[in-house]
């Protein structure tokens, strides 16, 4: 009978899963399973109910009546199954691996500074930390939480706020002793502006004008793959660059990196969030921890 109940909740977790995630393919990434394990277990508990549930017509799940009821009723047995288990191990110390997908100036400045002070509080947890600058999603990637930086992109995902960061055009000293310092937007445009080369960054710089706000393109001879690539080009005096001040705060204090502009400056920031699939109710203590121990001590 126990081993019944068993994979009656397993199949019940499938299912919700499988409409959480719009398909067969994402709840099996999610539960890393295969496809037709899925399907085979969606279907065994419409055989056993004697309904079906779910429509497979299309290239997304569609709900009949009969799975949407079940599936209401689903949710809420295996909340209150999560709420059980969770008061009795709540005690227990997180534990296993946390897959982070960061971006690379937020994870070499911000993320990795963190990590020792993490696994020392929780040593039975193991990072596995992947930094890139293109957008991964968190199925196919198999990431337990990414870092995003800027406008959020996907509604599906959840979404915690780890702050936000003013934007600056910033470069070396020997660039502007080389080059002159620009005054005006029009000396701007006489100079080096160091671009991104990936499609979905915006290829022009804002600036707060009496007209009203005007936007330069970055215009030069060098261009970046991610936002890192930019700071050390900037700061071998390559040319003019804009960036988030939580990547080259630590440069200007230091004097590596002069703002200019600044009159101008529209003031517009980059938000940056901890994203993951899914309700906090539903996350694992491990991924729990990391995200709360992240908004509580990144300091932007």
């Amino acid at each position: 009978m126990a081993r019944a109940d068993a994979n009656r909740f397993g199949e019940m977790e499938v299912f919700v899963r499988a409409v959480e995630y719009g398909g067969f393919s994402a709840a099996a990434r999610h539960l890393r399973m295969t496809p037709s394990a899925v399907s085979k277990l969606v279907a065994r508990l419409e055989a056993r109910l004697g309904a079906r549930l779910i429509h497979r017509s299309t290239r997304r799940l569609q709900l009949t009546a009969e799975g949407a009821a079940f599936h209401e009723r689903a949710l809420r047995i295996l909340s209150e199954l999560e709420d059980a288990e969770r008061s009795v191990a709540a005690g227990a110390a997180p534990r296993g691996r946390v897959t982070v997908n960061a971006n690379v100036p937020f994870g070499l400045h911000h993320l990795l500074p963190l990590v020792p002070n993490f696994l020392e509080r929780h040593p039975e947890v193991v990072l596995d930390v992947v930094l890139n600058d293109q957008v991964v999603d968190l199925l196919d990637a198999r990431a337990d939480v990414a870092i995003r930086v800027g406008p959020l992109q996907n509604p599906s995902l959840t979404a915690r706020k780890l702050g936000e960061s003013r934007m600056a055009v910033v470069a070396a000293p020997s660039y502007l002793a080389r080059a002159g310092t620009p005054r005006t937007l029009e000396e701007l445009e006489r100079h080096n502006r160091i671009g991104f080369n990936f499609a979905r960054t915006f290829e022009e710089w804002p600036f707060r004008t009496p007209r009203g706000e005007v936007w330069l393109p970055a215009c030069g001879n060098a261009k970046a793959g991610d936002g890192e690539t930019s700071r050390r080009l900037a700061l071998e005096g390559v040319g003019l660059a804009r960036l988030a001040l939580f990547h080259i705060g630590p440069d200007i204090a230091a004097g590596r990196l002069v703002p200019v502009l600044e009159d101008l400056n529209p003031g517009d920031t980059e938000a940056i969030h901890a994203v993951y699939v899914g309700g906090r109710s539903h996350l694992p203590a491990r991924v729990r921890a990391f995200i709360d121990y992240l908004a509580a001590e990144v300091r932007l």
